[in-house]
């Protein structure tokens, strides 16, 4: 990894794996099961749809940070890392994204 904070919160996610969910936060994620995670990004991603449609800067950056920490822990719950979306990223990078959505609907 290239030690930016996305990596650097990634690891600690990932060290909270297993630990005591009273302790945690991210532990009692984890403990609360693949649903529960799935759960929370949506309502992370709806609570940042928010503050966007109410044009509130300091709100869309909180949400986007908490969106952001919550998809982590998903891609970790999931045996996922960054790298595996950023590689996605880089797969679809210079294709149109008409051209890329077309592509899935087959």
């Amino acid at each position: 990894m290239n030690d930016t904070v996305l990596d650097r919160l990634y690891q600690t996610i990932v060290s909270r794996r297993g630990t005591d969910p009273q302790q945690s936060y991210t532990a009692s994620l984890f403990a609360r099961g693949h649903a529960h995670v799935a759960r929370k990004v949506g309502e992370e991603a709806m609570e940042t749809v928010i503050a966007a449609v109410e044009e509130d800067p300091k709100a869309i950056v909180s949400e986007s940070a908490d969106l952001l920490f919550h998809l982590l822990v998903l891609l970790a719950d999931h045996g996922l890392k960054p790298e595996d979306v950023f590689a996605e990223l880089e797969r679809r990078e210079g294709t149109s994204g008409v051209t890329e959505k077309a592509s899935r609907s087959r």
